[in-house]
């Protein structure tokens, strides 16, 4: 359609349904969507193009193969357990508990026979994810914006090309705090007769992007705690007043607003400016 002339935009489809009235059919869909456009602070959606498109999906297959991964190396840990063979936790010591399990003899044939057959698919998997992580991670050498976005703590290639991919224009947002409510790291805000009463995280937005910000953000305080790292005072002032996981949730908030902040004004990641003084957790 923009080939031809039109300007295309596209609504977040939560954003029309309030417009759209009882009995939903086709033209009651079109009024309400006419009437949500015409909203003068309607949000749309940038129309992604195709590189775009092409690199989501290499992400997209990117957490296909690890939940494929994960459901398999949960399968093999549970027939293993029927006959008494149990690993220690974690993905590396699968290939260890196949190997047990090809020399041990008092298996039934057919057992070691199907557990063969998993542990093929399982090396099959690991070979596709790895090509697939390498061919993300010479998309992150080749983008400049991804660079800068790793230079932020707990932000590696693996975050920030999914920061790059995922957001449509970062300059959309008119703040930080806008972008962060975009992937559902605000709270939600139940304020009622001028007493304001905040609840937990809103988890709008893409839900794949907030999961990777709060896993780095725990990734951060798990080595804060530790004595490890270089940890801002802000963090460890927050950990000495918050629960872990709570502090997590606020780190990822902050990191998001600091990776917009990045991706608009082009800059790199200045530690001082961010108050990264180095701290220790007591």
């Amino acid at each position: 359609l923009g080939k031809l002339g039109h300007e295309v935009k596209l609504i977040a489809p939560q954003l029309v349904k309030p417009y759209v009235t009882r009995n939903k059919n086709d033209g009651r869909d079109a009024d309400g969507l006419c009437e949500a456009m015409s909203r003068p602070r309607m949000r749309f959606v940038a129309v992604k193009s195709a590189e775009q498109q092409a690199a989501l999906m290499l992400a997209g297959v990117r957490d296909g193969l690890i939940a494929r991964r994960t459901q398999l190396s949960n399968a093999i840990r549970g027939y293993a357990a029927e006959f008494g063979l149990i690993a220690p936790k974690g993905l590396d010591k699968i290939e260890p508990l196949l190997a047990r399990i090809a020399q041990d003899e008092s298996l039934p044939v057919m057992a070691r026979e199907l557990f063969a057959v998993q542990g093929r698919d399982y090396a099959q998997l690991q070979g596709e994810l790895k090509a697939i992580e390498a061919k993300l991670l010479v998309w992150h050498r080749a983008n400049a914006t991804s660079r800068r976005l790793a230079q932020i703590p707990s932000v590696g290639p693996i975050i920030a090309t999914a920061l790059v991919m995922k957001t449509p224009d970062p300059t959309a947002f008119r703040s930080g705090r806008r972008f962060a409510a975009w992937l559902g790291l605000t709270p939600k805000d139940h304020s009622t007769a001028g007493k304001t009463r905040l609840g937990k995280i809103t988890r709008a937005g893409d839900e794949t992007l907030r999961r990777l910000l709060v896993a780095g953000a725990t990734a951060v305080i798990r080595q804060a705690r530790l004595g490890r790292g270089q940890p801002s005072r802000w963090l460890v002032a927050l950990l000495k007043r918050k629960p872990p996981k709570l502090a997590a949730v606020a780190l990822a908030n902050k990191v998001a607003r600091i990776a917009w902040k990045l991706m608009v004004t082009g800059e790199n990641y200045d530690a001082a400016r961010i108050n990264a003084t180095p701290a220790t957790v007591t």
